[in-house]
């Protein structure tokens, strides 16, 4: 069982635009004023191809994906909102906040997946019927996986249910580790905006969690699974520093992977701490993160086969 992968899907931002739905409740979307949907498509796929490109020279395997109906999708290039893929041959999928995301899962991309990596799915935990109960849980937006220790860590908040984090657990047997994170005066929409977890690092800002005893807890369970802390600020939020991934490039080598806003606001020493852990990757992002609220992490499915 390993922390991290070689193997990442991506989603071309076809139909890439601000999108109403998702920004009810997530504050890190500004609207699209200045220029038109087709100009903000444009340059949300040059950031897009340039980031794949990018990993791509790293050694990522990337699946990249263009499915049917995505020019209609306008968050389709946030993927990992969706479905997860696991080493034990499961995949799940997940219940979305926006009815307008719903339409972003195309159970194609399995078959494209099992032909081209040369697997098979051997079963499929379904939690989309949650959204008949407006309940919903969006994958690994919403739970950072520990997959090693099998722990889901999950920041509560309209868009991540504490029930379905219960059942997600029990069919999937990880622990839950449960808190709540506050950005601004409301819930942190997704986890993974506060929260980055590595192969032995935890980056977090714990500031954004006011509760001392769930700030222990996490420190304790981060302690016993030998994860270094690495503190992030809320300013740094902002810039979509907790959104980063580790994932393997050629000859296994690690990367950490973000936005240039991201990397431009870490200190001098975080870098050091990072650099630790992996070669920092990092490109411009800013129409995808202005407009469709979410960074370099979101963009990238991790494929455990």
């Amino acid at each position: 069982m390993k922390q991290i992968t070689n193997h990442i899907l991506m989603v071309k931002p076809i139909g890439f635009t601000y999108n109403h739905e998702t920004a009810t409740n997530n504050h890190f979307q500004n609207s699209n004023n200045d220029i038109s949907s087709h100009q903000i498509a444009e340059k949300a796929l040059r950031e897009f191809d340039k980031l794949v490109n990018q990993l791509d020279k790293k050694g990522v395997n990337l699946i990249v994906a263009d499915p049917k109906g995505n020019i209609n999708n306008p968050d389709a290039v946030f993927p990992n909102n969706w479905f997860s893929v696991h080493a034990d041959g499961k995949k799940v999928l997940y219940p979305m906040f926006a009815k307008n995301r719903r339409s972003e899962r195309v159970l194609d991309i399995f078959n494209d997946l099992e032909k081209k990596l040369s697997i098979k799915f051997k079963s499929t935990v379904d939690l989309t019927f949650y959204e008949d109960q407006n309940l919903f849980l969006e994958g690994t937006g919403s739970m950072i996986l520990d997959r090693v220790n099998k722990i889901s860590y999950a920041a509560i908040s309209e868009r991540t249910s504490e029930k379905i984090l219960i059942d997600f657990g029990r069919q999937m047997n990880y622990e839950i580790i449960s808190f709540s994170s506050i950005h601004k005066n409301a819930a942190i929409y997704h986890t993974n905006v506060m929260m980055c977890l590595g192969d032995a690092f935890s980056l977090i800002c714990l500031e954004s969690i006011e509760s001392l005893s769930e700030q222990k807890k996490l420190k304790e369970s981060f302690e016993n699974t030998n994860k270094q802390i690495i503190e992030i600020s809320p300013g740094q939020i902002d810039c979509f520093a907790g959104n980063m991934l580790q994932v393997l490039g050629k000859d296994n080598q690690p990367l950490i992977v973000m936005s240039q806003s991201a990397f431009q606001s870490l200190e001098s020493n975080q870098i050091k701490e990072l650099e630790k852990y992996g070669e920092l990757l990092f490109s411009d992002l800013s129409t995808i993160e202005n407009y469709g609220g979410g960074s370099a992490r979101c963009m990238m499915a991790e494929l455990f086969i």
